[in-house]
């Protein structure tokens, strides 16, 4: 029996230099590629203005990430303004009365215009505030207004009753169609004519993304508040590289204090991809293995 036991210790202890001795789904960076800790990303959040949160909507450790830093944020004192790409304007009305504790879970998830993964993925957070009584911002255009953008462009805009107007950053707004995250949408349509002809015929994506961005900038900057950190929680591509919201965000706002956050996935977590690095302060690299919520 000894022997056996023996024979069995000495054949683990030769395997063990061949067994991974670690299997983490995620891990963090910072923007140059150094490795990066939970704790290095809360104490930039502590003293930060904003932080976007860049996710990937199906990302279940984005998700549980969020939830977890906004926890910590809250443990260690801090007042928070939380804020959502996933919310549209026009459903401010709503999401306050749901805070407020005027209507039910059900009613609110009825008639809000919630995403399909709203219940895996973000529920926890409008529950998160309405517990603690953190405001919770719809920074979204609705989807209706960045629908006639793409079909007819900026101009469609100006025929919106002024009543609209209000759901949407001011008119006119400013397009650079030279930022990166613009570019490289109209390149994916095909945009190498410089009239443009050829990308408008798709569609005015870029435009739509734009109008997005300036919105959810504006809304943001209509709530901020002196002493209080706002966390926004938005798809990466909307904050990368300083761009998108934030590109709309600094042309109406002052010194701001900004935190940017990257989720990424790969097929090892060794080291980040040189693709990432400079996209945002601190990147999530999750192994491309993990399940997706949606």
């Amino acid at each position: 029996m000894k022997k056996t036991a023996l024979i069995t210790l000495l054949c683990v202890t030769a395997l063990t230099p061949l067994l991974p001795q670690d299997k983490p789904a995620y891990r963090l960076f910072s923007g140059n590629g150094d490795r990066a800790l939970y704790t290095d990303l809360l104490v930039r959040a502590q003293n930060a203005d904003i932080v976007f949160f860049g996710e990937l909507h199906n990302n279940p450790i984005a998700h549980w990430l969020e939830l977890e830093l906004i926890k910590d944020l809250y443990i260690a004192g801090h007042k928070l303004i939380l804020g959502a790409e996933m919310m549209e304007s026009d459903n401010q009305i709503i999401i306050d009365e749901y805070l407020a504790g005027l209507i039910t879970d059900s009613r609110f998830e009825g008639e809000a215009r919630l995403w399909p993964n709203y219940k895996t993925d973000y529920r926890a957070l409008l529950q998160f505030a309405r517990d603690n009584k953190y405001p919770f911002i719809a920074t979204n255009v609705p989807r209706r207004y960045a629908s006639i953008v793409f079909k007819k462009g900026f101009e469609a805009l100006q025929g919106l009753p002024d009543q609209a107007k209000q759901y949407i950053a001011p008119l006119p707004i400013p397009f650079d169609e030279n930022l990166k995250s613009y570019r490289e949408i109209t390149e994916k349509l095909g945009g190498s004519d410089p009239t443009h002809i050829a990308v408008h015929t798709k569609g005015y994506l870029a435009e739509a993304q734009a109008l997005k961005d300036a919105t959810m900038a504006w809304f943001i900057g209509k709530n901020l508040r002196k002493g209080q950190t706002f966390i926004h929680f938005n798809g990466s591509y909307h904050s990368n590289y300083n761009e998108g919201i934030i590109w709309y965000l600094k042309k109406n706002n002052g010194d701001l204090s900004i935190i940017t956050i990257n989720t990424v996935t790969q097929g090892s977590l060794d080291t980040l991809e040189e693709q990432y690095r400079g996209s945002a302060d601190i990147i999530i690299a999750v192994h491309a293995s993990m399940t997706i919520s949606h």
